[in-house]
């Protein structure tokens, strides 16, 4: 695959202006992979590129990610890997759960998928129901990673590029004070 930065380059995923991110913080870039999905052909490749990295690792039974950011990686990584996809929905707007019938079994390997880790906080709020399910994590998978390695839950954590944008407080944000304009909310994730 050619190298995935250009990829998110070229398919508008990489956006610069004034973003509100969901930990509070605000930053001059921001990281949709949505628009990265939007090409099926582009997103396939880089699930095989992810799936090769993966080839250490124990083979998952599932990839299991949080809606709404992760499902169609999921889903992608899951079809590159010959294995299962399913994800996880807040009904109550809280806390995750499996819904849609979807079921993981005693003893499954699960990779956990996420399309942007930022802090890790939706990825690592399924580890409960992997845990209730007594399944096995073997690994996070994420097309970027802009947590600078401050996500470091105990298991391997994979992505394709690493992308180390500024972030700030809203009160000591220079886009704020230089009149950039309100920050946009882009995201899925409500504020905390």
């Amino acid at each position: 695959m050619a190298d995935i930065l250009e990829v998110l380059k070229e398919t508008g995923a990489l956006k610069e202006g004034h973003f509100l991110l969901s930990s509070g913080l605000h930053s001059g870039n921001y990281c949709q992979c949505a628009a990265l999905f939007e090409h099926p052909d582009k997103a396939e490749l880089a699930a095989r590129a992810m799936a090769e990295k993966l080839a250490g690792l124990p083979k998952p039974d599932v990839v299991l990610a949080p809606a709404l950011g992760g499902v169609l990686w999921g889903y992608e990584l899951a079809r590159a890997l010959g294995v299962r996809s399913i994800f996880a929905e807040r009904p109550d707007g809280i806390s995750f759960a499996l819904r849609r019938g979807f079921v993981l079994e005693k003893g499954q390997r699960v990779l956990l998928a996420e399309d942007v880790i930022t802090t890790g906080k939706s990825v690592s709020e399924l580890l409960p129901i992997i845990e209730d399910a007594q399944c096995e994590v073997v690994g996070f998978a994420a097309v970027a990673n802009r947590s600078g390695g401050k996500f470091a839950p105990g298991h391997p954590v994979f992505s394709l590029v690493d992308l180390n944008f500024p972030t700030y407080q809203p009160a000591d944000c220079p886009l704020c004070r230089e009149g950039k304009g309100p920050a946009i909310k882009p995201g899925s994730r409500a504020n905390a």
